[in-house]
Parts: C-alpha cells; sequence; structure tokens
C-alpha cells in the first residue's frame, strides 16, 4: 500500500502511486468502501461508523442502502421475520421434495413393524354399525395372532379396526391423509403417520401388508379394493390374500364382475380367485394370516438352501 503523506496547512496532499492516475479528495464524506470479510470496515474521516452497515463481505451507508434497495437487516433477521407464503413453494420442484418426504418418513415409521393387514372402509359407518362391531372384532383376533393392523387412521370402520386391534394389545396403526375436511386420526392409533398425498400414503397400505381385509364402503375403499387386485394381477407385488367382509354388500359388484367384465373378456375368470368374501371373522382372520405364515416358512426354507449352496459362506 502506499504510505500517507503527513498533512499540512495546506491541506492533504494528492496520493501518488506509480503506473496509476493521482486521485483527488472530495469534500464530501468520503464514498463507502468494499471490505473483505476479514478486514474490518473503516471509519470515514470524520469517524462515523455508525453510519455504516455490514451485510457478508460488503459494507455501505444508508443512501447506498437506499439508492440499492437493499435492505439493512441481518440473515437471521429475514429468515425468521413474517412475509406472505413464497410462490416457490407451490412450485413443482418444492411439491416433489415434499413427495420424497412422505415416502421417507412413511419407511422410516413403518419399516420395523413385522406382519401386518391392513383393514379398509368407509369412515362414515360408526359404532352402532354391525360392520364397526366386525371390524373391532377381526382386528382384535388379528393381535391375538401376532399382526399389527394397518388402517387410514380416520373414524368409522378405520376407527373400529385400530380400537379393535389397540384393545387386544397389538400394533394399531393409522395412515391419515390430509382432506379438505380435515379428517383427524382417531383415539386408538398407537403409531400415526401423516400424508399429504393419497398415492404415498396407498404405498405403504401396500408395502407393509401381509393381507387386505375390506369392509363395505365408498369410492375411496373400492379405489384401494381395485389398486390392490391390479397389483397383485399385473405381477407387481407378491400374491396376497384380499378378504371382503360382507357377503351381501359385495354381492352386486362381484355378479357385474362375472356378467360384464368377464363377459367381455376383460377379466379373466381365474382373476376371481384373488377375492375370497365372507362374514366369519373368525375365517377371514384364517385367511388373512394363513398366507403370511405360508410365506414366512417358503423364506425360511429359501435362507436355509442358501447357506447349504456350495461356495457360499
Amino acid at each position: 500500500m502506499p504510505h500517507s503523506q503527513p498533512k499540512s496547512k495546506a491541506g492533504p496532499k494528492p496520493l501518488k502511486a506509480s503506473g496509476k492516475p493521482t486521485v483527488k479528495p472530495e469534500a464530501a464524506q468520503p464514498p463507502p468502501r468494499v471490505t473483505s470479510g476479514a478486514e474490518p470496515a473503516r471509519a470515514g474521516l470524520n469517524g462515523n461508523d455508525h453510519e455504516r452497515r455490514r451485510s457478508g463481505r460488503v459494507t455501505y451507508r444508508p443512501k447506498a442502502s437506499e439508492m440499492l434497495t437493499v435492505h439493512a437487516r441481518t440473515e437471521d433477521e429475514r429468515l425468521l421475520a413474517s412475509s406472505a407464503r413464497p410462490a416457490f413453494l407451490d412450485s413443482d420442484p418444492w411439491r416433489a421434495l415434499r413427495i420424497l418426504a412422505e415416502f421417507v418418513e412413511g419407511f422410516d415409521a413403518l419399516g420395523a413393524v413385522g406382519k401386518a393387514v391392513t383393514i379398509f372402509g368407509s369412515a362414515r359407518l360408526n359404532e352402532g354399525d354391525p360392520y364397526y362391531a366386525k371390524a373391532r372384532e377381526l382386528a382384535g383376533l388379528l393381535a391375538k395372532e401376532g399382526f399389527a393392523v394397518i388402517t387410514g387412521g380416520g373414524p368409522g370402520i378405520m376407527e373400529a379396526a385400530n380400537r379393535g386391534c389397540h384393545e387386544a394389545g397389538g400394533l394399531s396403526i393409522g395412515c391419515n391423509v390430509e382432506l379438505p375436511h380435515e379428517q383427524s386420526v382417531n383415539a386408538y392409533v398407537d403409531l400415526g403417520v401423516e400424508f399429504r398425498y393419497f398415492f404415498a400414503r396407498k404405498t405403504m397400505f401396500v408395502k407393509y401388508a401381509d393381507g387386505f381385509a375390506i369392509f363395505p364402503g365408498g369410492f375411496g375403499t373400492l379405489d384401494e379394493l381395485f389398486e390392490s387386485l391390479t397389483l397383485i394381477q399385473t405381477g407387481k407385488i407378491r400374491h396376497f390374500p384380499v378378504v371382503l367382509i360382507g357377503k351381501e354388500y359385495w354381492a352386486g359388484l362381484l355378479d357385474w364382475i362375472r356378467k360384464a367384465a368377464v363377459g367381455h373378456g376383460a377379466v379373466s375368470p381365474e382373476d376371481l380367485d384373488l377375492i375370497q368374501v365372507t362374514d366369519d371373522m373368525e375365517e377371514a382372520c384364517a385367511l388373512l394370516t394363513a398366507a403370511s405364515t405360508a410365506r414366512a416358512k417358503e423364506d425360511e426354507k429359501a435362507a436355509r438352501a442358501a447357506e447349504g449352496t456350495p461356495g457360499r459362506p
């Protein structure tokens, strides 16, 4: 750096540097300097340190702040200050991150559940309805067999299933979804996971279930029924039992599938074997648990065979 020159009565002398033009001092206040992060901002000739503000590696005076529309606030203040909803929160890239977070949280919460059965049914069939009592009974039987029970976590049949499992000492799980009417988790859920998106929630129903019990319900229940059948039919998941509860309730739908869907060749006759129907909860429990027991034996047999394969440790 060039050495400063001593002052004289005639005022400060201009600074000179080899190869650089002479810099003349201005009569007004000296302009703001850009400093490095390690170098402190120097005071002006009149010592007005308080007029300068630092923002990262830059210092500026109030006038510069106004002219450059730089808000003289700390980064923490910007972060913690309330503001209108940012537009990026409604963008697809941000939405994709929320979807990913739902899968991560769901996998993390349910990964160690073990044997489980998912029970579907209407949110509108409350206590006092015969199917509420049946769902409560079935869930209790499954819990006594060592199975967790997974539901949508809401009222009606979902509440009945969670209640029966909870009362029998089993693990009662509710995968609730955000709805315009704000469906809340029922009081009998031991492990609850909240979802924004139906498809993320339905993945948890399928991934961690050894069987589906389908009680009477509306469009949502039908959606869950046919999605499970489609995944089994197309080989996307291993075959597991799909048990419809309520012969009278499901009779019309099954008749239509036989006459219309099978009659027109849209569904193969053997596809109907994927569905079993009963009104007996002990039979339903046996159907739902038998497949898991058989699979466990198959897995154990395969593991033993792998251990005995030459060349393997």
